[in-house]
């Protein structure tokens, strides 16, 4: 080998680890921390959904980013995850439900985060306003406090024997408390009496569905938090042994035999939240970045399930479903 070949080679050689060590630092570090169970799996579809997302945005797992994803299915796992993410120093975070974006803000309050499912981001104290959120933090919520009368009125419409729901709420969560408000002004209106179910352990759910449903007449609104969630299969399984017509806020719960739900599509909300994880990736503020709400809302029944707590849908109502599940 000439001496000019060699010495070029070597030269090489020398700058392989500085490539290398530039490559990984490129390498973006992604948190995520979801309030399911690893192994549910609608909490592993919407992750699969946010994957997605990025990757069609050029970050890909292991090539590019590193996205770092922990489970926390109670408020202990919560805030342990949420210390646990935030020393892994990542360019942001996407956490699901307020409670996590809570867990999170008591960790940092400089590590960008971007939520999704969170209700009323304002009156919870995550960002200062919808539009400008300033802070560390911003994202896209599922409704308003001022949706919930129509659960109520959709339970009357499904089931017109109603007159006593039992509202599935997390007493700890100040959206429950938002959202059942708004269930009490209604109430009296429709002639309806509402009785509370406090979600914390299936023992405590199981026991007050069989005491609620010693009364005729019974039927169920089930608010959208991640105890419910979590508990979902549980819930629409004591639905159908007490035979209570039960709304929902979430398809998920429809899907899984429960009688009727309405409200956003929540897997649609990761790719638009990939799209702010991909903005502040590139250099945008978070507290720049406005928080969006949901542009639609999917009314979606079970038929099984109607046959086999004896109702029949009023036509009204099934013409108006954007999906039906028979």
């Amino acid at each position: 080998m000439r001496r000019r070949e060699f010495i070029t080679l070597l030269g090489g050689a020398a700058a392989w680890p500085l490539a290398a060590s530039a490559q990984q630092a490129q390498m973006r570090r992604i948190g995520v921390l979801m309030p399911y169970a690893a192994e549910d799996r609608e909490g592993q579809a919407r992750l699969a959904a946010l994957q997605q997302a990025l990757a069609e945005l050029g970050w890909s797992d292991g090539q590019n980013a590193r996205i770092e994803t922990r489970w926390g299915a109670d408020d202990t796992d919560r805030r342990k995850f949420a210390a646990e993410l935030v020393a892994l120093a990542p360019d942001v975070i996407v956490a699901v439900t307020s409670s996590v974006v809570a867990a999170l803000q008591r960790e940092t309050r400089s590590v960008p985060i971007v939520f999704v499912g969170v209700i009323d981001p304002v009156g919870a104290g995550l960002v200062a306003s919808l539009r400008r959120p300033g802070g560390n933090t911003t994202g896209f919520t599922v409704f308003e406090y001022g949706l919930s009368p129509k659960w109520l009125a959709l339970l009357k419409e499904i089931a017109p024997g109603v007159t006593r729901a039992a509202v599935f709420r997390d007493p700890t969560s100040a959206p429950s408390i938002g959202l059942l408000g708004g269930l009490q002004s209604v109430a009296p209106s429709l002639r309806m009496e509402l009785s509370l179910i406090d979600v914390r352990d299936p023992g405590e759910i199981e026991r007050a569905v069989a005491i609620f449903a010693r009364e005729p007449n019974g039927g169920q609104i089930v608010l959208s938090t991640a105890s419910t969630m979590l508990h979902r299969e549980l819930i629409t399984t004591l639905a159908s042994r007490y035979r209570l017509p039960t709304v929902y806020t979430d398809r998920a719960y429809v899907t899984a035999g429960g009688l009727i739900s309405y409200g956003p599509n929540r897997i649609e909300q990761y790719p638009p939240a990939a799209g702010y994880v991909d903005r502040i990736l590139k250099g945008e503020k978070p507290g720049d970045l406005a928080v969006q709400a949901p542009t639609k809302y999917a009314l979606v029944i079970n038929l099984k399930t109607a046959k086999a707590l004896g109702l029949e849908i009023p036509p009204t109502l099934l013409a108006r479903a954007d999906d039906v599940i028979e």
